[in-house]
Order: structure tokens, then C-alpha cells, then sequence
């Protein structure tokens, strides 16, 4: 299960998560940043560095964030 970025990250884009990204799986466009399901090697490196806490592993997002595991994954489509 990869990790995904959520609503808080909307408007944020600190980029923290993308420099500590090992294997390059997080991308952005002018809304959000975005983690590719299909790259990431849920390492975990990106969630303690994100400042508002927008990261979750796929099985731990909140129900009120689900529709973001479907956005992540459509970004990279």
C-alpha cells in the first residue's frame, strides 16, 4: 500500500515530502502535490516532514479523505 496526500495539502505545497522522497514519486500541479501509487516504496520518509500532517498510509486514511487515494492514483494516469 502506497501513501497518499490529502485535502490539507491543498493550497500548501510546502515540499517538504518531495525532497525527502527517495525514489521521486511526488508530484504537484498548481493545486497539490500528489504521490504516485504505482512508484512509491512506502518508505514512510515523506509523512513526519509534511507540516500539515496531509500524509497517510493508503489503509489509514481517514473515511473523510478516501476520495484522495482515487486522486493520487488518477494524477498519474
Amino acid at each position: 500500500m502506497a501513501f497518499v496526500i490529502t485535502s490539507p495539502c491543498k493550497d500548501e505545497k510546502a515540499a517538504e515530502c518531495v525532497e525527502v522522497c527517495p525514489v521521486d514519486c511526488i508530484h504537484g500541479d498548481e493545486v497539490m502535490y500528489y504521490i504516485d501509487p504505482d512508484t512509491c516504496i512506502e518508505c514512510g520518509a515523506c509523512e513526519p516532514v509534511c507540516p500539515v500532517e496531509a500524509i497517510y498510509e493508503e489503509e489509514m486514511v481517514p473515511e473523510e479523505e478516501k476520495e484522495y487515494i482515487e486522486i493520487n492514483a488518477n494524477f498519474f494516469k
